[in-house]
């Protein structure tokens, strides 16, 4: 899957001015981004992400160090070269008016169409594959103004392709999506890395869908940058030691993060699939740890995907059917809650 490098920091400082002089905001940055890849960009606001991405954009120089683009550096490229390597999708919301989506996609061609912009058939065709490519065609004549955000960034990410640059950096590209906008976005850029060989390289703060498509993450903090697959740098516990703190923990079984929850009980939980993960996420929920391992008088049988019924076998007694986990939980976190054992622990 992995091409060539295409974009490698040497020692990189990035910084920029400020009332009081200089403020450095990232240092001694060593890294490199491949063609093929899908590579996101993480930290805290303020961590130095747009900064970094401003920089490798050449909207704002480095303090010190180098910025390779292939085989040349960065500052050596002249303004019309580098629109021909590096295309960028910005944050900011697209709020034009008056213009086509074909006609702003079309915007893309600048770096090749001289002064006036006039779109030959060689840049029409080009237009209209980058709308194809991202699965818009059917809004090619539709105002922007019209679409909705998750149109919108479609459109700007076609813009980006028309450019028919190698290189694509863009700045929190979902940040104004819903959720499923946020998905089919990110699985447009893996798909324009994967298929195409492009660079795609983004910062986002959507950490979850990250470590579940992004080929390589960036972790950057006041310390630098820590490079990897989503699951070397779980492993090797990086992941954990950049995000977790209280209230949130990281399930190395997923390799995922989740809300920390104070255990103030244990139930034994038997069942299998996806009924019982449901049940163990309810009762987390409530407080109530429950699984295989514990060791309990009274247990609930979450059941199997044949079954319809949730089963609660109480220390004594019959046991008690319920048809959801919403009934189920109303009748014994009452119960499993008064319990004078009390265990914090996550």
């Amino acid at each position: 899957m992995r091409e060539k490098e295409t974009i490698k920091l040497s020692r990189l400082s990035t910084g920029y001015s400020g009332k009081h002089g200089v403020i450095r905001v990232a240092a001694d940055i060593d890294a490199s981004v491949y063609g093929g890849e899908l590579t996101c960009l993480l930290g805290a606001n303020g961590a130095g992400k747009s900064t970094l991405l401003r920089t490798l954009s050449a909207s704002q120089p480095p303090l010190s160090g180098e910025v390779w683009i292939g085989e040349k550096r960065l500052a050596e490229y002249s303004d019309k070269e580098l629109a021909k390597v590096v295309g960028i999708v910005l944050t900011e919301r697209c709020e034009v008016e008056n213009l086509t989506v074909e006609e702003l996609v079309g915007m893309g061609r600048t770096p090749y169409t001289g002064f006036w912009g006039t779109l030959r058939k060689e840049d029409k065709q080009i237009v209209a594959e980058a709308i194809s490519q991202v699965g818009i065609s059917k809004l090619s004549h539709r105002m922007v103004q019209t679409l909705s955000d998750g149109e919108r960034q479609k459109v700007m990410i076609a813009k980006a392709l028309a450019q028919q640059t190698p290189i694509i950096l863009l700045d929190e590209p979902t940040a104004f999506l819903d959720f499923s906008s946020k998905v089919e976005v990110m699985r447009l850029l893996r798909t324009l890395a994967h298929d195409l060989g492009k660079t795609v390289f983004l910062s986002t703060h959507d950490l979850e869908l990250a470590l579940q498509i992004a080929d390589k993450l960036w972790l950057m903090n006041a310390g630098g940058i820590v490079a990897g697959t989503p699951e070397d740098l779980s492993l090797s516990g990086m992941l954990e030691a950049f995000f977790a703190h209280e209230g949130i923990v990281f399930d190395p079984h997923t390799g995922l993060f989740r809300i920390a929850f104070d255990y103030v009980q244990n139930i034994r939980l038997i069942g299998e699939g996806y009924r019982y993960d449901m049940v163990q996420k309810a009762l987390r929920r409530q407080g109530i740890r429950a699984g295989h391992e514990v060791r309990s008088l009274s247990y609930i049988d979450a059941g199997s995907l044949d079954t319809d019924s949730f089963v609660w076998h109480p220390e004594s007694g019959e046991a008690v059917l319920f048809e959801t986990i919403g009934d189920m939980l109303d009748y014994i976190a009452p119960i499993l809650i008064d319990k004078e054992t009390r265990i914090f622990a996550d």
